[in-house]
């Protein structure tokens, strides 16, 4: 992608969450029941969103890497972890700002959900961390693959944690199959909502595509030090061997 294109795809994602936002705030009414807390609701459930979908591209990266050898595909699970952990500590903080006026609590253990975003949360700063273990890129992008893959079996685990197991969160409100059609709630608030996951959605595709980048950028300068320090190494290497003076 093209500097211009990049800087246009970062002015449109800004516009429209700024856009989607104020709407949210000021252009839809209160909740009946939750009031304005409610309104937590369309930035936590994009959050959430994103989340999914940058771990998932994190898994396919790893896949593409492990298939194809190229490094390429590492630099995009990288973009994608980096940013599916920012979007997942988002969803926990929007989650507990909503929770303390909603259930009476910032954060409960017990609720599957919130438990399982934990997990999701942890393991991918685990994958972070693991990608500084080593300055090898293919042993770096070996390790990272797997660890994205698997990692990423959590993601439907959180997502249909409401179905499998009881907590404070209730089930799909619009996601389900039979709530597409006749989603539980108000007309205006799922067109709010999806408004905001659009606009969320592009200003994560802007946020990958600059985090890949600094990825390839990084990886050339990490590579032409590599050369260097070789070079150097074998400069000094080759001074060091004794000469033999013959007459």
């Amino acid at each position: 992608m093209t500097e211009v294109l990049t800087r246009v795809l970062g002015w449109a994602g800004l516009l429209a969450v700024a856009a989607a936002t104020a709407y949210a705030l000021f252009g839809v009414p209160a909740d009946l029941n939750q009031g304005d807390a409610q309104r937590i609701m369309y930035v936590h459930v994009p959050a959430a969103w994103l989340a999914y979908l940058s771990f998932g591209v994190t898994a396919l990266g790893g896949i593409g890497w492990l298939w194809k050898r190229d490094l390429r595909f590492d630099w995009l699970a990288l973009a994608g972890a980096e940013i599916g952990v920012m979007f997942t500590f988002f969803t926990l903080w929007a989650g507990a700002m909503w929770g303390r006026p909603v259930w009476g609590v910032f954060y409960q253990w017990e609720d599957p959900r919130i438990l399982s975003t934990t997990i999701l949360l942890a393991l991918y700063i685990g994958y972070l961390l693991l990608r500084r273990l080593t300055d090898d890129p293919v042993r770096r992008a070996n390790r990272a693959a797997v660890v994205g893959i698997v990692a990423a079996l959590d993601i439907p685990i959180t997502h249909f944690s409401v179905e499998w197991w009881r907590g404070l969160h209730q089930g799909p409100t619009i996601g389900s199959p039979e709530r597409v059609l006749d989603p539980a709630a108000p007309g205006q608030f799922v067109l709010t909502l999806l408004a905001m996951l659009a606009a969320f959605t592009i200003a994560w595709a802007y946020l990958v595509v600059r985090r890949y980048q600094l990825a390839a950028v990084q990886a050339r300068v990490d590579e032409a030090a590599r050369r260097g320090s070789l070079a150097a190494a074998r400069a000094a290497a080759e001074g060091g061997v004794p000469r033999v003076v013959t007459e």
